[in-house]
């Protein structure tokens, strides 16, 4: 990733996170890892910045339990990043779709005719779109957190299931937890020049 997107990249986590806590609901760092799809040592992480920010506050429960708080200045800021994020947004669309278009006719070019996405959100789905476009066929879709569910009629499977079947390249078609998904290839076996990260420019 380029500078820009790392940035952009970092703020949507921030904005990510303070939207979980804004709900002030006692949550775990592992919960919120959960629900922001961010790695547990990165929650940590932002954590600590948006604490020495000033954005948030750590209040204390017994048997050590922690609730993250917004102060009125968190409250400021994540208005700021939500309105900065609704034009980020419009460009992802723009830069992702190019950006898989692009990356599903090379594939094309080079023989392919059926592709396994990993992931499923919103880039996923401009993913999705791109693919019919280049006009490739989707044969699975592997998702630990979304397994059972249907993305665009085909059944999304936990990723333990896959294993080292087929040829197929996997693309990774999420943005926020690309980190997570090649881990979890990696650690059911999934050999890694099988996978394709999500393209640069998003």
């Amino acid at each position: 990733m380029n500078d820009k997107t790392d940035k952009a990249l970092d703020s949507y986590r921030s904005f990510l996170l303070l939207s979980e806590i804004a709900g002030e609901e006692p949550l775990s760092q592992r919960e919120l890892s959960r629900r922001a799809g961010i790695a547990v040592g990165l929650v940590n992480s932002y954590l600590k910045n948006l604490v020495a920010k000033g954005y948030v506050r750590v209040k204390n429960f017994p048997r050590n339990r922690y609730a993250y708080l917004l102060t009125p200045t968190g409250i400021a800021e994540k208005s700021r990043l939500a309105y900065q994020h609704l034009s980020y947004f419009t460009n992802l669309y723009t830069v992702a779709r190019q950006d898989y278009l692009a990356l599903f006719q090379s594939l094309k070019a080079e023989g392919v005719t059926e592709v396994v996405f990993c992931g499923v959100d919103e880039v996923a789905e401009i993913a999705y779109l791109s693919l019919r476009e280049a006009g490739l066929e989707l044969v699975a879709v592997l998702d630990d957190q979304g397994h059972g569910n249907s993305f665009f009629g085909v059944r999304v499977m936990p990723l333990i299931v896959w294993e080292q079947r087929g040829n197929e390249p996997i693309v990774v078609t999420s943005l926020k937890r690309g980190d997570e998904l090649i881990e979890g290839l990696k650690k059911v076996g999934v050999n890694d020049r099988r996978f394709i990260v999500a393209p640069r420019g998003c």
